[in-house]
């Protein structure tokens, strides 16, 4: 369910660009849409929980300044930087948590359920900040070298596909220095 709700904005973007038969109107639909869907998902957040996640405020935050750029000057290119400022800024993040602290952020965020290695936790954590650089480059290349509908398509599929692919890569790699709790012997089986 929280998957379903990072993704809402997203989401929504991409079913209110299908709606109007032009790009321009399609993309400037989709802008509002992401812009009012992003301020309800952190006031819902906000009343909820009294509390709202860092990632959600600066999603909004980017949306509402890139895409009420987009409709002030009635110029998609803004809203079309704002995967890529958001996946540097995590880039930026996960690089940085090497270098502030005793733990990086990845190990932060799966230490109570993952036990590594902490050369493991390393390369895990650059190999984050390296794929969100190489994202944010990729969104750069389809946004301004293909028509705006392709970019919409990539932003939805193309990203949440890379994304998929690299945790699916990233738990192979770490199910090799996983370590397997001994299975207990049952009474049917002879002890060696």
């Amino acid at each position: 369910m929280k998957f379903l709700f990072d993704f809402l904005p997203i989401i929504l973007f991409f079913i209110a660009f299908k709606i109007p038969q032009d790009p321009q109107e399609g993309i400037m639909l989709a802008t509002v849409v992401a812009i009012v869907v992003s301020v309800g998902q952190v006031s819902f957040s906000w009343l909820k929980h009294r509390k709202v996640e860092k990632m959600h405020l600066i999603t909004m935050g980017l949306i509402v300044v890139l895409g009420g750029a987009t409709l002030i000057f009635q110029d998609e290119r803004f809203i079309k930087w704002k995967p890529t400022v958001v996946n540097w800024l995590f880039a930026i993040v996960f690089l940085g948590s090497q270098f502030v602290g005793n733990k990086n952020i990845i190990r932060r965020m799966m230490d109570e359920q993952v036990v590594l290695p902490d050369h493991v936790w390393g390369k895990l954590n650059y190999a984050w900040a390296i794929f969100f650089f190489a994202t944010g480059c990729a969104n750069l290349y389809v946004a301004f070298n293909f028509p705006t509908e392709t970019w919409v398509n990539f932003k939805l599929f193309g990203i949440l596909g890379l994304t998929v692919l690299f945790v699916i890569g990233q738990a192979m790699y770490m199910s090799r220095y996983i370590e397997e709790e001994p299975e207990s012997t049952s009474n049917n089986e002879p002890e060696e």
